[in-house]
């Protein structure tokens, strides 16, 4: 009956808590890691947002006709309408990528996304962005893409590309890169879209 006492109130030897505490480190460490992916997850949607509304954009720009305007003599005609893409934009925001903050876009007469016009730009893609944002965006067409020098399709002198670079841990190094292409089939003259967004160094 003593012995009996006696092992009954035995505690947890050194093994035991060291076991239980090395458990909880590890539990503790996945679920930091977990928190950590799950906001720069919500943080890189932004960009893929965007980049989605910016390629839907200058797909029904290029499907818009363009007609020049002339004053025609008697007797004569006018040039045809034609499908065309809006020139290159001015990155947002245009001095740097924002290091792990947020931009409030300035967009008042002739700043941020109100640049361009009826052919350039992002007045001509009709796209904009009101809230703040963590990603600094591109619109190239015709060449000054930045994807192929990552490893991104590359849409040639007839596509666009809709880019997005961030720097979403703030170390002024490397950047997180997703972009968005599509070029003028040479047949058709439709505009074919890449299948899907590329990424590169995507939690950066």
């Amino acid at each position: 009956m003593r012995s009996y006492n006696r092992y009954s109130r035995r505690g947890f030897t050194l093994v035991e808590l060291m076991i239980v505490v090395a458990i909880i480190g590890v539990l503790a460490t996945l679920a930091i890691f977990g928190v950590d992916r799950l906001l720069k997850n919500s943080k890189t949607s932004e960009a893929k947002l965007q980049l989605g509304r910016i390629s839907h954009a200058a797909q029904e720009a290029y499907e818009r006709e363009t007609v020049d305007s002339e004053l025609l003599a008697p007797g004569s005609q006018s040039s045809a309408a034609v499908h065309a893409l809006c020139k290159s934009a001015t990155p947002v925001p245009a001095a740097a990528v924002p290091p792990g903050k947020k931009y409030q876009p300035n967009n008042t007469n002739k700043a941020d996304f109100d640049q361009g016009d009826a052919t350039t730009g992002w007045k001509c893609l009709k796209f904009n962005i009101t809230a703040p944002h963590y990603y600094q965006y591109h619109y190239s067409a015709g060449s000054g893409y930045i994807g192929p020098a990552v490893g991104g399709p590359d849409p040639g002198g007839t596509g666009f590309e809709a880019a997005a670079k961030g720097d979403l841990d703030g170390d002024g190094t490397e950047f997180g890169i997703f972009t968005i292409t599509a070029k003028i089939d040479a047949t058709s003259k439709n505009l074919s879209p890449a299948t899907q967004i590329f990424p590169s160094n995507e939690y950066e």
